[in-house]
């Protein structure tokens, strides 16, 4: 299995590169897009409140805590960039499988 466009392995970690629509109906995963992901989010993205819904959303979506989900780049822009820490722990997981799964699930959720 390979990583899509998205989304790059650093190590156990996932670099997610994100472009997001704030203001939207709702949040959601709009799917690949380029080399990016396609996020929806309600938020306005005043006060960083759009970078802490992707960030909630991604978490749910992934099933990790928040606090494994950090924005790495792109504050005050729609191109973002985003850092799962960890997704790749576990004894079982030595190449890399839990990455890729992860990176594959952003993108098929329901739409």
């Amino acid at each position: 299995m390979s990583l899509p466009a998205y989304a790059t392995k650093r190590g156990r970690d996932l670099e997610i590169r994100v472009k997001a629509v704030p203001g939207a109906k709702r949040d959601e995963i709009a799917g690949a897009l380029g080399d990016r992901l396609k996020v929806r989010i309600s938020q306005p993205p005043e006060g960083g409140r759009a970078n802490e819904a992707i960030r909630a959303l991604l978490a749910h979506t992934l099933g990790l805590p928040l606090r494994r989900i950090s924005l790495v780049s792109g504050a005050a822009s729609p191109m973002k960039v985003f850092l799962v820490t960890g997704v790749g722990d576990g004894d079982d997981d030595d190449n890399g499988d839990g990455i890729v799964r992860a990176a594959l699930a952003l993108n098929s959720t329901d739409r």
